[in-house]
C-alpha cells in the first residue's frame, strides 16, 4: 500500500484547538468493524456499547511537563528544550531549538537558576544529550519550570496541565498523551466498572516519533520509533480471564494497542512482559488480542490511521474519516473519539 492512499482532505477549522468540558461531552462516533455502519453519539453513551465481562485496556502512562526554556549561561540567548526519553539519573536525550546554540559544553541556566543544564554529547540525529542539575526532586523542578508539550498543530495555549492529562494517568513518562483516554472523566469509569466491565492498565511511554511523518512511498519500508512499555502480571491476567471467558477486550488507543500485540507476538501469548516496541501495524496484521478500540480521528497519511485500518479495514475506516469530515466531527489530540466493534 501507499502512503498516499491514506490521505483524506481536512479543513484546518476542524482541528480542536481546546479540549471540550466535561471531558465526555465530546462526540463518538460507532462503527461497527464487520459492515462499516457508522452511528453518531456522545462519549458518555460509550457505556451502552459495553458489556459485563468485557474489559477495557488503558494506557496510565502521565505526560511530563517536558518543554521548558532556558537561557544561554554565556550570553543570555533564549532556548528551548523539549525532553524525549531518560537515559539515567539527571541524564535525558532532548531536542534543542534552536540547535546551533547548544554546542557540547554549553551550560543553560532555566527559571533563574532553579535548573542547571550541560550538553555533554550531540546524536546522530542531531538530539542533545543533557545533564541536568537542580536542588531537590529533579520532577518537582520539572512541574515549575516545564509546559505541556502539546502537538505542534495545537496553537492555544492550554489553560490547565491535566487536561493533557487521563483521569488514570500515574506512571510519570510520556511526551505526549495517549488522546483516546482524555474523553473518560472518574465518574464515567465509576459507571463503566458498575456495569461488570473490567479495566486494566498498560504502560506505554508516548515518544514525539508518534507525530513524525511517514516519509516513504511503501507503507511497508517506513520504520517506526521505538516506545517503552510494561503490562503487569494482573492485567495479564485479566485479558486472559476475559479471552477464556468469550467476552471482548477493547484497548483504548493506538498505544495500548500496539502494547496487546506487541506482546502476543513478542511472547506468542498475553504474559506479563516489559521492553521496548518498535512495531508498526498496518492492513494486513494479523490482530491476536483485540476485539475493539477506542481512538481518536488521527492525521492523513499517519501511522495511527494505518492501525486502525488494519483493526476495522481500510475502506471501513476512509469512509468513517469522510463522514467525520462532512459531519464536522473535532480531530486529532483534543478532538472526538470513535469506538470500533
Amino acid at each position: 500500500m501507499k502512503t498516499s492512499d491514506f490521505y483524506y482532505d481536512l479543513p484546518e477549522e476542524l482541528i480542536a484547538q481546546t479540549p471540550l468540558e466535561p471531558r465526555d461531552s465530546s462526540r463518538l462516533m460507532v462503527m461497527n468493524r464487520k459492515s462499516g455502519a457508522l452511528e453518531h453519539k456522545h462519549f458518555y453513551d460509550i457505556i451502552d456499547y459495553l458489556n459485563e465481562g468485557d474489559c477495557l485496556i488503558v494506557n496510565d502512562s502521565r505526560v511530563l511537563p517536558a518543554r521548558i526554556y532556558g537561557v544561554k549561561e554565556e550570553t543570555g540567548a533564549n532556548v528551548e528544550f523539549l525532553l524525549l526519553r531518560h537515559i539515567e539519573s539527571k541524564r535525558w536525550e532532548t531536542l534543542a531549538k534552536p540547535g546551533k546554540k547548544a554546542k557540547v559544553g554549553t551550560k543553560f541556566v532555566f527559571g533563574e537558576g532553579i535548573m542547571t543544564a550541560v550538553v555533554s554529547e550531540v546524536t546522530e540525529e542531531g538530539n542533545r544529550i543533557v545533564d541536568f542539575e537542580c536542588e531537590g526532586n529533579f520532577y518537582e523542578a520539572l512541574d515549575k519550570l516545564g509546559q505541556m508539550p502539546l502537538p505542534p498543530y495545537i496553537h492555544e495555549k492550554l489553560k490547565d496541565k491535566e487536561r493533557y492529562q487521563t483521569v488514570y494517568s500515574r506512571e510519570l513518562g510520556s511526551a505526549a498523551a495517549p488522546t483516546a483516554g482524555l474523553h473518560f472523566t472518574k465518574e464515567l469509569m465509576e459507571k463503566i466498572r458498575a456495569k461488570g466491565v473490567k479495566i486494566g492498565y498498560v504502560t506505554l511511554h508516548v515518544g514525539l516519533g508518534t507525530f513524525r511523518p511517514v516519509k516513504v512511498d511503501d507503507v511497508t519500508k517506513h520504520h517506526m520509533h521505538s516506545e517503552h512499555y510494561e503490562l503487569p502480571e494482573e492485567t495479564a491476567k485479566l485479558i486472559n480471564e476475559t479471552k477464556r471467558s468469550g467476552k471482548r477486550v477493547i484497548a483504548v488507543g493506538t498505544t495500548s494497542c500496539r502494547t496487546l500485540e506487541s506482546v502476543a507476538r513478542k511472547e506468542g501469548s498475553v504474559r506479563p512482559s516489559e521492553g521496548w516496541t518498535d512495531i508498526f501495524i498496518y492492513p494486513g496484521f494479523e490482530f491476536n488480542v483485540l476485539d475493539g478500540l477506542i481512538t481518536n480521528f488521527h492525521l492523513p497519511e499517519s501511522t495511527l490511521i494505518m492501525l486502525v485500518s488494519a483493526f476495522a479495514g481500510f475502506d471501513n475506516v476512509m469512509n468513517a474519516y469522510k463522514t467525520a469530515v462532512e459531519e464536522q466531527y473535532r480531530f486529532f489530540s483534543f478532538g472526538d473519539a470513535m469506538i470500533i466493534l
